[in-house]
């Protein structure tokens, strides 16, 4: 799949990679978005906050970390990067671990992918993770709605100038 490489770029603006969300022209509601960068300057990640509650809070937040990235580092019940910042978007203090996975496969366009269903103790939260080929783990946590199989066809590389600093 051609979103699946890795930008060249010469003097990159943003990631070195291309970040895969949801477009922001698609949805209604506020979008922020994140760089995680390393002592460097490198990206070590991009995540997308999308408030589909019409200004009451973040709904989902998508989260593209390369390999080597320190977020993609967890303990044994520790929930990934994508889930700890929604928790602290909608000023949730609880205690949240991971309960269990399970890997599913969809189908994106002609592509398979393996799905983990990341399980949590608290249940308004779903959580999914996918590995693209160019070793980016994609990560979808989503607060009081169901992932369904339909949202991975909405999933689309985002252009590089959404994440320039200007």
């Amino acid at each position: 799949m051609s979103f699946l490489r890795r930008n060249r770029a010469a003097t990159p603006a943003g990631p070195d990679f291309d970040v895969l969300a949801m477009d922001p022209g698609d949805w209604p509601g506020n979008l922020g978005a994140g760089l995680l960068p390393a002592p460097d300057g490198s990206c070590q990640g991009v995540f997308l906050r999308y408030d589909l509650f019409g200004g009451r809070g973040p709904a989902m937040i998508i989260g593209n970390l390369p390999e080597g990235s320190p977020a993609r580092d967890l303990g044994e019940d520790q929930v990934p990067f994508e889930v700890a910042q929604l928790l602290d978007a909608l000023e949730n203090d609880e205690d949240v671990h991971v309960t269990g996975t399970e890997d599913c496969p969809v189908m994106q366009g002609d592509n398979l992918l393996i799905v983990r269903k990341v399980k949590l103790s608290e249940t308004r939260i779903s959580c999914v993770q996918f590995d693209r080929s160019d070793n980016v783990l994609v990560t979808i946590a989503s607060w009081d709605r169901p992932i369904s199989d339909d949202l991975y066809a909405l999933l689309k590389p985002l252009p590089a100038e959404l994440f320039q600093q200007g």
